[in-house]
């Protein structure tokens, strides 16, 4: 991790070398440490996560750290929206990310169930007796605080929700909603179709935000939170898809 903080990538090879053990033992490493979404394994090396890097380099905040995140005030105010679109009794879907575990803390004492993979989630509920949690299996990533793989994804599709709060990296010009880690996607791609209204919570910084790999289109987003900085273009393909808009 050292190396790719200082080069960004870096090769089998040169870690190898390097570290002075086999190319079997560094591809052994590599595998474990994409698996925590510490990086991600490449052809012949490896890279750092997208959203680990600031002007090439790791950056030092802990990505879940929310009192250290420069849009705090945005994410208080999109979490404040999105809990409101929670009725009692219902069944609630939170993704990974900041913004979801402040939905979590607005949830306290109703009687809703909450069903996550977010560690986050969890330490924000995990002593009210008003909410029922269910925390889905899998792999710890210790530095995003979420449950990732393939028990997770397992899980997520043996329940149902009526509500799905999504988070992304991104919602480009077109209306793609993309995310830019591929052990995620696939969860968040079973959250869509496991919950009857799916609500994107992405504030302005997400338009158009950074990521690679698509996990919906704006037509098959119900709910859009997001904040007064946000496209106007793009909040335009969200409602003419028929989705509605709040700006918190």
């Amino acid at each position: 991790m050292e190396s790719l903080r200082a080069t960004g990538v870096a090769s089998v090879r040169e870690l190898a070398e390097s570290l002075q053990v086999s190319e079997s033992t560094i591809r052994r490493d590599l595998k474990l440490l994409d698996a925590n979404g510490e990086l991600i394994r490449s052809y012949g090396g490896a890279a750092l996560a997208l959203r680990d890097m600031t002007n090439g380099a790791m950056t030092e905040e802990h990505p879940f750290d929310v009192t250290a995140t420069t849009d705090r005030a945005m994410k208080e105010a999109m979490a404040e929206q999105a809990a409101a679109l929670v009725a009692d009794d219902s069944v609630v879907l939170l993704d990974i990310g900041t913004s979801t575990s402040l939905i979590a803390r607005r949830l306290r004492g109703r009687p809703v169930t909450v069903i996550t993979s977010n560690v986050g989630v969890l330490d924000e509920l995990r002593d009210d007796d008003a909410v029922r949690l269910v925390m889905l299996g899998g792999v710890l990533r210790r530095n995003y605080q979420s449950l990732v793989g393939s028990l997770t994804e397992k899980a997520m599709r043996q329940v149902s929700a009526d509500i799905a709060f999504l988070s992304c990296t991104g919602v480009r010009a077109n209306g793609h909603v993309v995310d830019d880690m591929a052990v995620e996607a696939p969860i968040k791609q079973a959250m869509i179709e496991a919950a009857d209204r799916v609500a994107l919570v992405a504030s302005e910084t997400k338009f158009p935000g950074t990521g690679s790999l698509r996990l919906c289109s704006l037509a098959d987003i119900d709910v859009l939170v997001t904040t007064g900085g946000a496209d106007p273009q793009t909040l335009e393909l969200c409602r003419q898809a028929g989705g509605k808009v709040i700006t918190a």
